[in-house]
């Protein structure tokens, strides 16, 4: 791979180092280095700003960053999920909601495709903010775990939220998907 390649792939050279912190994440929370953890988190979350903004502000957008980025964002939140859920920090029926959601979406798109008619899945706003919210979740439980401070006022709270806008967020995809699959 010569410069004008490495230059070229760089968002997703960063979106690649995101996915693959995903195990380092996981294995860290299982190991309850919970601090190193944190950190590996808050680094990948900064990855996946730097690359969105580096593919927009020097045009490097890719078809296999826009299938890439949405799968190393899914790839961390599960794990991350699941992990936290496994060593009794989240509500497992809050990791199944969120789980189930994006395995609903990717069954949707398959589906469609097998049916030669694809969908194409665009994030719409709720799903931003689903995912936002996601994310600090996490966050905020890996920071309680890491820094030892006492999460469990705001935590019902939070996981309210959490499920909340990821029933939401799951009701646009299913309403968008049966609209575009009986046009």
């Amino acid at each position: 791979m010569n410069l004008s390649q490495l230059i070229a792939n760089l968002p997703n050279l960063v979106t690649l180092a995101r996915l693959l912190m995903t195990p380092l994440v996981v294995a860290m929370i299982v190991s309850q280095r919970f601090v190193e953890a944190f950190i590996v988190f808050v680094a990948a979350g900064v990855s996946d700003a730097v690359d969105g903004f580096i593919a927009r502000r020097f045009d490097l957008r890719s078809e296999l960053g826009s299938y890439l980025d949405p799968l190393a964002d899914k790839a961390l939140l599960i794990s991350i999920y699941v992990a936290l859920a496994l060593i009794g920090a989240l509500w497992p029926a809050l990791t199944i909601l969120v789980v189930s959601r994006d395995l609903m979406i990717m069954f949707a798109v398959l589906v469609s495709w097998l049916l030669a008619n694809p969908v194409e899945i665009r994030p719409a706003r709720i799903s931003k903010l689903n995912t936002a919210v996601q994310i600090a979740f996490a966050a905020f439980v890996l920071a309680a775990k890491a820094f030892g401070f006492d999460a469990s006022a705001a935590q019902p709270a939070f996981t309210l939220i959490v499920a909340a806008s990821t029933l939401a967020s799951g009701g646009v995809y299913v309403a968008y998907w049966l609209h575009h699959m009986t046009d």
